[in-house]
């Protein structure tokens, strides 16, 4: 497979906006909130054109220094989005989601690049940013889940252990549910993509694979070790 993939003039792009438009129609006829929907798309189309223009940038500088402070950026910032949903104390347990976000996402990460992949330069932006951004919000997203249920169960004068163990199982569901339904339900992002570059699905599966256990272990291990950082804290 040879395929050079096809690149989308924004002419062509702006098609994709018509079904879009059609559901916040929808929503407004409900009388929902279309507005904040309208604002999450602009900003998601001038977050990604930016960091696209910046992505360039990083991958042709291949700077060390760069390459850590974004690594750096994106686990305060998943941290601190993490714990979004008990704003009362979400400074208390923020550093709490920053140890548990470093250790679990960056011990998978430290495995899939330099053992894996076996990057060299060990980081090497064009895979360590974007596996980054994948481990890290994966992480994030485990962490928010398991913190929410654990709050909800001990505000039930649920048990600690039992609320623990709660919290995980429903930290765990999103990517449990996409380990059933990979290729059979879906092809995710990674196979899509190198799929449409004209990589060989042989060679895409195996990324897939990687990604998969590698998101798995990542949700896991952060979320298991914030539970524990947080079993005094929680309870006051």
């Amino acid at each position: 497979m040879n395929e050079s993939i096809t690149a989308i003039p924004f002419s062509s792009l702006l098609l994709v906006f018509i079904p879009v438009a059609v559901v916040i129609g929808l929503i407004h006829s409900w009388s929902l909130d279309w507005k904040n929907i309208i604002y999450a798309i602009i900003r998601m189309v001038v977050q990604l054109l930016l960091i696209g223009y910046f992505l360039v940038y990083i991958f042709e500088s291949n700077d060390t220094g760069i390459t850590v402070s974004i690594l750096s950026v994106m686990v305060f910032t998943a941290s601190w989005i993490s714990l979004r949903t008990i704003k009362q104390k979400r400074r208390k347990l923020f550093q709490s989601a920053i140890t548990a976000i470093l250790i679990g996402g960056g011990l998978t990460l430290f495995l899939v690049t330099q053992f894996v992949l076996k990057l060299n330069p060990w980081f090497m932006p064009r895979y360590m940013i974007p596996l980054a951004g994948m481990i890290f919000a994966s992480s994030m997203n485990g962490v928010s889940l398991a913190v929410e249920r654990l709050q909800a169960e001990m505000d039930r004068n649920v048990e600690y252990i039992q609320a623990r163990s709660i919290a995980l199982r429903a930290a765990l569901i999103p990517i449990t549910n996409s380990l059933f339904a990979v290729g059979l339900v879906s092809l995710p992002g990674m196979m899509t993509g190198q799929i449409l570059s004209g990589v060989s699905p042989l060679i895409a599966v195996r990324y897939q694979i990687m990604v998969m256990c590698m998101i798995f272990s990542a949700v896991g291990l952060s979320t298991v070790l914030f539970l524990i950082i947080i079993k005094s804290q929680i309870s006051e």
